[in-house]
């Protein structure tokens, strides 16, 4: 990436004839170009897109960069952008409050999933419909991806960059590697030998002593220096890297009109600190001249990893929350009242030092959709509904992923239930040998529902939320089945010599065909497939009136495919729904199939417990058929199981088989 000549010549002041040698050695230099973390040279910056939720709104909707917006999300607001902030709003005023501050501001409702939908969208009314609406994120992670892509596009592949999605609005970037070849490319002088081939000589003074840092905003010396003192090679770097920093800025405003704040320095820590010192759309370079300076006037509970129950920890211990109260702490004091690694980790930290790397793995590794519910649900067919919306949410975010490409795929299915204060998980294997589709992740997340049921009381839920995880590595480059078929003549030559050795067989006898038993009873009823004359039954209708089939094959809660009954088993249930009314008495009822006396008002639970538990019937009968099939398909053991006198023996008190015997040569020592 070339690079303007921002380095300018002035005469050689008193103070550089004091300095005639840099700081830093040959080997600091070569460990630059490998990134190494404890290398003094190194150089991190971290991107922050400026109120990035707020921002997406703009975007889509082509709103000013100088109209005040806030996002909405129910009766809340989650983002607010720098125009609105100017009028005193924040995340904490109520949307009343928020109207009187900023009578002209633009509220703009998160997309949501309405209950029967299969797909997010924006909803005027959705801040009135929170019981039948889910929040999406969906808009948000899709123009963070964006962003990210546009990034790495800007900047060399990795290892030279290497680029950390630190959430959906912040990136690390470990620029080092590329700082150092621009660096070789500038100063030539940097590309010879040490002097006397010794990696520990120091290197020679940049030939400059004035830097340019454009519209940077530049962290204060500590007290000790002064601008007057020439700059060092670390001072070059930040330069370089402030460059290359702004042009990303650049690049992701000219693509995509975002506009996003950095911080450039020696670890993530100060990175971090600094892209949020100065914002909307600005870069802070903290130079290591400058470290102790810009820390001293920070509250430590500000660092990552301090604003919380340890952070708190150290305040009561200390008597106080200043990185520059802290600072006069002596280590062992630390050690003695933290530990010994909490309180070293602490001493390095206040002090700027911080070796954490910048990991270049973007990929996620799991997928949740959640919603809590107010009110509660009470029935199934409302369950079932909004898993199909779970469904949908995390299949359309996978396919993101490549999953349809078979570029990444999870590997494990997990339910959450929360009724009252009791939680219940249940989880499960995707198939491996399906291919991955919306069909195959419901039918595993209603199996899963029914096992919750079954276990016991299930209703009213209070929230429901469904996740992947377990992500791995799809194969790719497999051959196709066309690679393994004979075209043309080698075809019809075998085909001949097949037909040639083997034995007429009548063409009227058709081949045997598989059958899979289907019980009469069961979860099926509301689970099983759709037969093509039957219509969306909901499991209310079911349980109430067995004698009719629905009707209402498009109505605004329909139920997909692969949740509705099957007619043929509605109608084997008719007699057992008679039976079960002909013995209700006194708002009690008694169970045609478990025999239990109930309340007429417990029937729909009793109901979905016996729809639960012959679905995990089925599915663990199904589970030992496939065991016994694969049992069955395994070729036989080459191992001597065959000869039972050549296996070895371990009874009694005879040595175990991993204990060697003696060797020629060897005695065995006699005890007792």
């Amino acid at each position: 990436m070339s690079s303007p000549n921002y380095l300018e010549s002035s005469p050689v002041s008193l103070s550089s004839q004091r300095r005639r040698k840099s700081a830093f050695s040959y080997r600091q230099l070569s460990q630059l170009a490998s990134s190494a973390t404890s290398c003094p040279l190194r150089v991190i910056a971290h991107i922050d897109l400026d109120a990035f939720y707020a921002q997406c709104e703009m975007v889509r909707l082509g709103i000013p960069p100088d109209k005040p917006l806030a996002v909405q999300q129910w009766q809340g607001l989650i983002a607010i952008n720098y125009p609105a902030r100017a009028f005193g709003l924040n995340r904490h005023v109520t949307i009343t409050e928020a109207v009187k501050l900023c009578p002209g501001l633009i509220m703009q409702h998160v997309a949501t999933w309405k209950e029967g939908d299969e797909k997010w969208a924006y909803h005027e009314d959705s801040f009135k419909n929170m019981a039948t609406h889910k929040v999406s994120l969906d808009p948000y992670r899709l123009e963070s991806r964006r962003i990210l892509a546009v990034i790495k596009d800007h900047l060399p592949a990795s290892p030279v960059s290497k680029v950390e999605k630190a959430s959906i609005d912040e990136v690390f970037l470990d620029l080092s590697t590329h700082v150092h070849g621009i660096m070789l490319e500038r100063f030539p002088e940097l590309k010879g030998p040490p002097p006397y081939d010794d990696p520990t000589e120091q290197l020679p003074r940049p030939p400059t002593t004035a830097l340019e840092w454009d519209t940077d905003a530049l962290v204060d010396l500590d007290s000790t220096e002064t601008e007057d003192d020439d700059p060092d090679w670390d001072d070059v770097a930040m330069v370089i890297a402030s460059e290359i920093v702004r042009g990303v800025r650049a690049k992701i405003y000219e693509e995509l009109k975002y506009t996003c704040s950095a911080g450039v320095a020696r670890n993530k820590m100060l990175a971090k600190l600094g892209s949020a010192h100065k914002k909307p759309n600005q870069q802070t370079i903290i130079r290591n001249r400058a470290v102790q300076h810009f820390l001293s006037d920070f509250k430590f509970t500000k660092i990552r990893n301090l604003g919380g129950k340890l952070g708190d920890e150290i305040v009561a211990a200390f008597s106080t929350d200043t990185v520059k109260d802290l600072l006069e702490v002596p280590v062992e004091q630390l050690k003695k009242k933290l530990g010994d690694d909490t309180g070293t980790w602490l001493y390095n930290i206040i002090r700027g030092e911080d070796h954490g790397e910048v990991n270049p793995r973007t990929q996620i590794k799991s997928m949740l959709s959640a919603k809590s519910f107010r009110p509660s649900i009470n029935t199934l067919e409302t369950a079932v509904r909004w898993i199909r919306i779970f469904v949908a949410d995390i299949f359309s975010r996978l396919v993101e992923e490549g999953v349809l490409e078979n570029k990444r795929r999870p590997k494990t299915l997990n339910l959450y239930h929360r009724q009252g204060a009791q939680t219940r998980s249940k989880s499960a294997s995707i198939p491996m040998g399906r291919t991955m589709d919306e069909a195959l992740l419901f039918d595993a997340a209603k199996g899963l529902l029914a096992q919750v049921i079954a276990d016991g009381r299930a209703w009213p839920c209070a929230n429901l939320s469904l996740s992947v995880s377990g992500f791995e590595e799809g194969v790719t480059g497999n051959k196709g089945i066309g690679g393994f078929l004979l075209r043309g003549d080698d075809a019809k030559a075998i085909s001949a010599a097949l037909r040639e050795s083997s034995k007429p067989r009548n063409p009227e006898t058709p081949p045997p065909s598989k059958r899979r038993r289907v019980e009469e009873s069961g979860i099926q009823r509301f689970f099983g497939a759709r037969q093509e004359s039957s219509g969306a039954v909901s499991e209310k209708e079911e349980r109430e009136d067995f004698r009719e089939e629905a009707e209402e094959a498009h109505s605004p809660f329909d139920i997909p495919p692969s949740a509705q009954l099957r007619s043929d088993d509605v109608s084997r249930s008719h007699a057992g729904e008679q039976r079960v009314e002909s013995t209700k008495d006194n708002g009690r009822y008694t169970c045609s199939r478990c025999n239990s006396s109930l309340l007429v008002t417990e029937q729909g639970e009793h109901d979905d417990w016996h729809f639960a538990k012959d679905l995990a019937a089925d599915l663990a009968a199904e589970e030992r058929t496939s065991s016994a099939a694969r049992e069955q398909s395994r070729p036989p053991s080459t191992s001597s199981s065959k000869n039972p006198a050549a296996q070895p023996k371990n009874k009694g008190r005879e040595r175990p088989p991993n204990v060697a015997k003696a060797e020629k040569g060897q005695k065995k020592l006699k005890f007792g």
